[in-house]
């Protein structure tokens, strides 16, 4: 049985806000109407049986396989309560990255603090895949998604293609448009702005098939591209990475997350080779 008491703030039709209290906490519905001719009665008895549905209704399970996707061959990458798998880039100094309330999150730094930040790889190289994981970041926070990744340069970045995840809207920095939150960082921009508000999970999913590459945000395409294409060689010709002469051209490599000084979470984080 759920004990529930309402307050009634309004002796008019419409009461500004209803509270609903019970034993597992506080639900306030706004402009709540009473008509005229609904008994009381009837009114909590609407109430309660809108109560006990909402309170019925299963939780959203996070970072797990179900039966399908065991199935169909893809891999759990973060298990929402450690670690493992999971190293600093050249197993750097590292104090940013901590697994907690089912998220990987990596923290903030912070001025003049003894904090030790590192990007964090996957340990299991992959070639032709999709990745598939979910992300949050903080206001005017920047980082990325970097595959194909090795540790034969000083920075992962140099090796992998990255997809960009940044807080479009709170960025400090005006922003090009191949800095935007989807992007092959510094090569394709996203074709759309599909990313969510800030404090918001956005779902990605990256696919790369023999050289073929999609990125997808919240359900929308907003990159494909082949690698090493014509195309693909003058973008890189004119780009940052113009004297990157290893930049993007590994066919395996590890999966990276950028620690770029900003909040950031993950969960969810699947990968099924192809």
């Amino acid at each position: 049985m759920v004990a529930f008491r309402v307050d009634f703030r309004d002796k008019g039709g419409v009461i500004p806000i209803l509270n609903i209290k019970s034993g597992t906490g506080l639900i306030q519905i706004s402009k709540f109407k009473i008509y005229s001719n609904m008994k009381r009665s009837l009114v909590f008895a609407l109430i309660a049986v809108s109560f006990v549905s909402s309170s019925m209704m299963p939780k959203e399970k996070h970072n797990q396989l179900t039966k399908a996707e065991k199935k169909a061959g893809w891999e759990l990458l973060f298990d929402g309560k450690s670690t493992n798998g999971w190293r600093a880039f050249k197993n750097r100094p590292c104090t940013s990255w901590e697994a907690v309330n089912g998220e990987l999150h990596c923290k903030a730094s912070v001025k003049g603090g003894t904090d030790q930040h590192s990007d964090i790889l996957f340990t299991k190289e992959y070639g032709n895949f999709e990745l598939v994981i979910d992300w949050k970041i903080a206001k005017a926070g920047n980082s990325g998604i970097i595959y194909h990744v090795s540790e034969d340069h000083d920075a992962p970045y140099l090796t992998g293609p990255e997809y960009q995840l940044i807080d479009d809207l709170g960025y400090p920095d005006k922003l090009e448009d191949w800095q935007k939150s989807g992007a092959d960082y510094a090569m394709y921009a996203p074709a759309s702005i599909a990313a969510k508000p800030v404090g918001e999970y956005n779902h990605t999913k990256i696919i790369f098939n023999n050289g073929h590459v999609e990125h997808w945000l919240n359900g929308v395409k907003v990159v494909e591209f082949q690698a090493w294409t014509d195309d693909w060689k003058d973008r890189k010709a004119i780009s940052k990475w113009k004297d990157e002469a290893g930049y993007g051209m590994n066919k395996t490599g590890m999966l990276d997350l950028q620690d770029h000084g900003s909040e950031i979470w993950f969960r969810d984080i699947k990968i099924r080779p192809l």
